[in-house]
């Protein structure tokens, strides 16, 4: 249940803390501190102070915008109970995953699992996402016309982003990928790929760069997710930006094994990086659950990519939730203050120069074109407000009767019940 409920009409909420990003116009400027502030909600927006307006004293919580979740994977989400990872390892994930997909991905059941996701985001807060899709054909063909369904059927409430994943051995500019491409750009997405070391890595790079622009579509990488220091396709994805000039959005994923290099080689990487304007996200959850795990023995990493040095190179890094119940990562909801609060354990985000806030909506928005989170008079009154009245407060509980207002609206944040799912994962 919330913390409180909201009556109907203008209200004005008095004594609220925001931080001070969200109410200034220079994002990058702005700092986390938090300002006592009020906030009047008119006609579905942010409004200039109102003569009908209801006063409620809010005793100090904490206001954000909704978040902007741009790392996830709705088409895998939720499949856990038919299809456990049975050693907690990357490969028994990529195992068990094509396995249950060959055996139970039909358009029925995604969209179920879909949806059953979408609706654990909205009760969290979240407002926008982007999902990878799995894309091996004919997945590709079942999966991308649901999720263009369901990116209308959500419109009014998340917007919705969709890329397609495969590995880069795939990629052809004749043939089964050829069709991939052309799909996502009929459903408006971002073209994907995992690159992993291979002897003609750039080569087959530069074939997906092509087949990108020759569709003016923006990319997305899963790259580098491994400790093996010898796995550099960050590298080569900003050189060969730099060296086409290749002008749409791109994104880079995971990044683990630069935490694994040596630290001149990392380092140079992430000049490149800088230099060539990429975007990234780092998956703090899923690389901690999976990175380093040998039976038997306690990890020595937490799977993290260097997030600390890439800000202090101005680069738009983000955090997202990544898998949410699959044999990626067994846990999550799409809940992006449960992010938040890891990310800030697992990285070491507090005691920081960089104004990691921005990492779950300004940045993210950034990336993907969503548009700019704000708390600031006539933008859409789209807010998270928690009990809590500090950080401490805010990460040390999980904020779970959080109010989530959507165009000035208290709506129902009433999660979706597992037994929902029971009838197509066999429970």
């Amino acid at each position: 249940m919330d913390f409180r409920r909201l009556p109907e009409g203008p209200v004005t909420l008095r004594n609220l803390n925001i931080p001070g990003c969200f109410l200034g116009q220079a994002y990058d400027q702005a700092g986390v501190e938090l300002a006592v502030a009020d906030l009047t909600v008119a006609a579905g927006r942010i409004a200039d102070p109102h003569p009908d307006a209801t006063e409620i004293d809010m005793a100090g919580a904490l206001a954000l915008p909704t978040f902007v979740d741009m790392h996830t994977h709705l088409d895998k989400g939720h499949i856990w109970p038919r299809a456990a990872n049975p050693d907690g390892t990357f490969m028994g994930a990529l195992s068990t995953v094509s396995s249950d997909r060959s055996a139970h991905w039909s358009a029925e059941d995604v969209r179920s699992r879909m949806d059953f996701a979408l609706r654990c985001a909205w009760a969290h807060g979240t407002s926008a996402i982007r999902t990878h899709v799995d894309s091996v054909p004919p997945q590709d063909a079942i999966s991308f016309p649901v999720f263009r369904e369901l990116r209308e059927e959500w419109a009014d409430r998340i917007a919705l982003q969709a890329c397609n994943l495969i590995s880069l051995d795939r990629v052809e500019e004749d043939g089964a990928f050829a069709k991939t491409a052309d799909i996502v750009a009929e459903s408006q997405g971002i073209l994907g790929c995992v690159p992993y070391p291979m002897p003609d890595l750039k080569q087959r790079l530069q074939t997906f760069f092509r087949m990108a622009e020759a569709r003016s579509l923006a990319v997305d990488f899963h790259v580098d997710e491994t400790a093996d220091p010898s796995s550099a396709a960050l590298r080569v994805v900003a050189e060969i930006v730099l060296e086409t000039g290749f002008d749409a959005a791109v994104t880079v994923g995971h990044c683990c094994s630069l935490a694994m290099q040596e630290e001149a080689e990392a380092l140079r990487t992430l000049d490149l990086v800088a230099k060539a304007g990429l975007n990234v996200v780092s998956l703090p959850m899923c690389n901690m659950y999976l990175q380093d795990r040998v039976g038997g023995r306690t990890p020595r990493w937490r799977g993290v990519t260097l997030v600390h040095e890439m800000a202090s190179r101005d680069i738009n890094v983000s955090f997202a939730s990544d898998n949410t119940r699959d044999p990626f990562y067994a846990y999550g909801d799409l809940d992006m203050i449960e992010v938040m609060r890891e990310a800030t354990r697992i990285a070491h985000l507090d005691h920081s120069q960089a104004n990691w806030l921005r990492a779950c909506n300004i940045n993210p928005a950034r990336a993907c074109g969503f548009d700019l989170p704000s708390i600031r008079p006539g933008a859409p009154a789209d807010l998270v407000i928690c009990r809590a009245r500090t950080w401490t407060e805010l990460f040390a509980r999980p904020q779970a009767d959080r109010i989530v207002l959507r165009a000035g609206r208290q709506i129902d944040r009433t999660l979706p019940d597992y037994a929902e799912l029971d009838g197509i994962l066999g429970g």
